[in-house]
């Protein structure tokens, strides 16, 4: 059992290394050749590089550590141990990069197609950090700062910090540059809720009909979901009816779809798309259910 959780351990640092890794590589091979000050701390260093003479490595691990000593100041310990490791190790990271490819400019040789590239990889490193509970540091620290003192939402803070960095380009670049990273900056946000929430999306699923018996058979025993019945009462003829409810990924909704096409066609059925489900098998009575043999 210990030997199980030292692997779980071990992978779990694994994969926030390699996102960071992700992350870093983000930075390096698409923001900075881009010159396109998407929000976030490296950005921030991209920006303060064009009028101090460092490394953008360099200033980075400076913004990381003095937003990390604000946050233990001013939020308390609620970054934890990953944060601080991501924070440090990322500019860790672009010292390499600094170091093996002193010279490098830009892939695509495309400012545009640059920021494009560079929203796409770095969400995918990003949304790996948030599913392993970890985050990058960095504008996270002022976001939790924001929303501690003042009141403002997680995500609008977030929006606002990144923004705010943004922005920060209209001293050293052109209109250009400065609308772009605007326009990156929002939809960098949507691309990394896509992928953080897109993967998880699943179905809930309601559905009234005549056929209510083979309808729970089907989902408890051939997609071994659970599902709720209800208690329902018709506005028009108020007759008593039952509502069955189940929460179903991609694959089983199109399974239970195409079964309910065969069963009852006049069946009514309502569809949610849910980004999270927390089930608690005490509550409600026991563990998911196994097929008949």
């Amino acid at each position: 059992m210990q030997k199980k959780q030292y692997g779980a351990i071990l992978w779990d640092w694994l994969a926030i290394t390699g996102a960071t890794a992700i992350t870093t590589a983000s930075v390096y091979f698409f923001l900075i050749p881009s010159q396109v000050p998407v929000g976030s701390v490296s950005s921030l260093a991209m920006v303060l590089s064009t009028v101090i003479p460092l490394p953008i490595s360099a200033l980075t691990m400076l913004l990381n550590v003095l937003l990390l000593l604000f946050g233990f100041l001013f939020i308390g310990r609620e970054f934890g141990a990953k944060t601080v490791y991501t924070s440090l190790l990322m500019p860790v990271f672009l010292a390499v990069l600094e170091w093996v490819l002193p010279d490098f400019t830009s892939l695509t040789g495309d400012q545009f197609l640059d920021m494009i590239a560079f929203i796409f990889t770095v969400s995918i490193g990003l949304s790996m950090l948030f599913n392993r509970n970890a985050s990058s540091g960095g504008l996270d620290i002022v976001a939790k700062f924001l929303n501690k003192y003042f009141h403002v939402e997680l995500g609008r803070a977030m929006s606002l910090s990144g923004m705010c960095v943004a922005l920060l380009a209209a001293f050293v670049y052109d209109g250009k540059t400065v609308i772009l990273s605007v326009l990156g900056t929002y939809f960098s946000g949507l691309m990394l809720d896509h992928f953080i929430f897109g993967s998880n999306v699943k179905k809930r699923v309601c559905i009234i009909s005549e056929k209510m018996e083979e309808i729970r058979a089907y989902i408890l025993d051939n997609l071994r979901s659970g599902a709720t019945i209800y208690q329902a009462v018709g506005a028009y003829n108020e007759q008593p009816r039952q509502e069955i409810i189940t929460i179903v990924d991609k694959t089983e909704y199109r399974q239970l779809m195409d079964f309910l096409e065969k069963v009852d066609q006049n069946a009514f059925i309502t569809v949610y798309a849910v980004n999270e489900v927390f089930y608690r098998p005490k509550i409600f009575g026991g563990e998911r259910r196994e097929p008949h043999k």
